[in-house]
């Protein structure tokens, strides 16, 4: 994406309008706070820089630009994120230089987006007439509201091959088109026909509320029971979850998911109060759909079914939202029955119950293995899940709460886990005073890294000593690669210039951090002159030791080759160096 896109979409919009879409914010000291979004809390942690155009949790570090806030809150990808910015700003991206590929994908993306729309439009006709009255006297059995039906736009597919392909090509469409959206079907003889028949169709919205899928459940006999459309260039199952886009403004305010299995189970959650609930599509849950959940709350309640099959499911899921580092409870429901079901018969109260019976994920899970696995499957278990523990933090944490739950030592489970990312014993990084951690990408010394983050942190605060830092070589003082490139983009950025559109995600947060913390505690006067000395005798210093470095190298090699004029003029400009510096 050519970066000019970038800017047009930041210039035009204000970060602090569409924040306060999701946050209640109020006006701090000439910025703008509220309670952050991304984790839970209560107090306002989150500041919103109308000025420059970021925002940034002083609680969970979550920082970025308009762009970054609105995909993390509505868990698109950036591209997606930008092209809904674009609309609302009324700034058209076809001028901006796209790969011609990338322009097929998107033509082709739009042109299956309209397919769903003409087919939900088709499938909500049907619903409405003679032919779906089979569906509507389903519904009616099933106590649905219409204002439920209306809201997640239920429909009806007739028993008919044809039925929706006719309509399609009435619209234009080709029946080739259709099998690639994912809304029709072709078998080996090469013929086309709906994939749906006879069956109550729910739509499947991404979470900007755009029909890119369907489920459908069948009315009469037959089977199989519930059928999804195949994957497609808009849609793949392990991604996306059903209700979301309806549930996510809840969750935002709750900070729960309630995530159950069935497409009728999320419908009953949702009449009766519990917005905040969203379903599976038909397979196990995946580490996509858990990593989407947590950008939009940090608890998720798992109300699977009261069978085996439940508790098996609730198990695995368990398992891998903790390992997001996610809060994870598990609703246990009656034998036999499922979350529809215990609504039907005993309405809030009795799911209340079940819910106040909650218990703790990682306690359900360490239950659960106690119960019904071997001591060899229990020790897998347990290694395999500190194994694929990704931050040492979450290990911290969780080390001790496995072996106690297991009746081990902390030092014999970690004995018996094999290595991994999360198991490691490294020591923290070191921290001194208000200096800014950098996130690391290579190996340097701690102090090196401390030094660089220093006068990365003035330039940023202090963008006007740029020129002059770069009149004396500010870019010999740095060890790292990664702080070299941040202070070449620094120092090249034009006035005007967007400079988060030129960060990377780790380059962005360090500069927000830095930002913040000038706003918090600005520096003037002779705090701020003693900093500068301290940042042009650190270049001095560097630069002194660079140069004394190269040429006792250079003597070395004229020792080694023999040139005993050459080694004299070398030896000669480093003592009168070393005099002219008091050394």
């Amino acid at each position: 994406m050519d970066r000019s896109a970038v800017e047009a979409v930041k210039a035009r919009t204000n970060i602090a309008e569409v924040v306060r879409r999701y946050v209640d914010l109020k006006p701090v000291s000439g910025r703008w706070m509220g309670a952050c979004p991304f984790h839970q809390e209560t107090k306002p942690s989150m500041s919103v820089n109308e000025d420059e155009g970021f925002f940034y949790c002083f609680g969970c570090q979550a920082s970025g630009d308009v762009i970054d806030f609105y995909m993390r809150i509505n868990g698109l990808e950036f591209r997606d994120a930008l092209e809904q910015l674009a609309l609302e700003a009324g700034i058209e991206l076809k001028g901006f230089r796209r790969d011609p590929q990338e322009q097929e994908r998107s033509r082709k993306k739009k042109l299956y987006l309209d397919m769903h729309e003409e087919a939900q439009h088709f499938f909500s006709n049907c619903l409405g007439h003679a032919v779906g009255q089979p569906a509507r006297d389903y519904l009616q059995r099933r106590g649905m509201a219409p204002e439920i039906i209306e809201a997640f736009g239920l429909g009806f597919s007739p028993d008919d091959w044809h039925g929706l392909d006719n309509y399609l090509r009435s619209r234009g469409r080709k029946s080739e088109e259709g099998v690639e959206a994912g809304l029709l079907s072709k078998n080996q003889k090469g013929n086309i026909y709906d994939r749906f028949r006879g069956r109550l169709i729910f739509p499947i919205k991404n979470l900007s509320g755009k029909v890119i899928a369907f489920g459908g459940r069948i009315i009469t006999d037959g089977e199989p029971k519930y059928l999804n459309s195949s994957d497609s260039p808009i849609y793949k199952k392990g991604e996306h979850l059903y209700g979301l886009d309806v549930a996510r403004r809840r969750m935002n305010v709750s900070r729960r998911a309630l995530l159950t299995e069935g497409y009728m189970d999320v419908l009953s959650l949702h009449q009766y109060g519990y917005t905040d609930a969203c379903g599976v599509l038909g397979t196990a849950l995946t580490t996509d759909q858990v990593k989407r959940l947590a950008g939009l709350c940090n608890r998720v309640d798992l109300v699977f079914d009261g069978d085996g099959a439940g508790r098996k499911a609730a198990l695995k899921s368990s398992r891998m939202i903790l390992l997001q580092g996610a809060k994870c409870r598990v609703v246990m429901l009656p034998d036999g029955k499922d979350v529809d079901d215990v609504l039907q018969e005993h309405g809030r109260d009795g799911f209340e119950a079940c819910l106040e019976s909650a218990r703790d994920g990682l306690d359900f899970c360490l239950k659960t293995l106690r119960d019904d696995f071997s001591p060899r499957e229990i020790m897998d278990w347990a290694g395999s899940f500190l194994s694929e523990l990704r931050d040492p933090a979450l290990a911290a944490f969780f080390l001790p709460r496995l072996a106690n739950g297991l009746g081990l030592s902390e030092a014999e489970l970690r004995r018996t886990a094999p290595a991994g990312k999360g198991t490691r014993n490294d020591p923290p990084a070191p921290k001194a005073g208000k200096v800014i951690q950098m996130p690391k990408t290579q190996a340097a010394t701690g102090r090196a890294n401390k030094n660089d983050r220093i006068y990365l942190q003035f330039c940023i605060k202090y963008p006007d000593y740029i020129p002059h830092l770069d009149q004396q070589q500010m870019h010999t003082v740095f060890s790292t690669d990664r702080a070299k490139a941040l202070w070449d983009k620094l120092r090249t950025v034009q006035p005007g210039e967007d400079i988060l559109s030129r960060l990377n995600e780790q380059e962005k947060r360090f500069y927000i951090q830095c930002r913040n913390q000038l706003a918090e505690n600005p520096l003037s006067g002779q705090e701020l002159q003693q900093e500068w000395d301290f940042i042009c005798h650190s270049i001095y210093e560097t630069q002194k030791k660079n140069y004394l470095r190269q040429l006792r190298e250079n003597m070395r090699l004229a020792q080694e080759q023999g040139d005993g004029v050459l080694l004299e003029q070398y030896q000669r400009a480093y003592q009168d160096f070393l005099g002219r510096n008091n050394e």
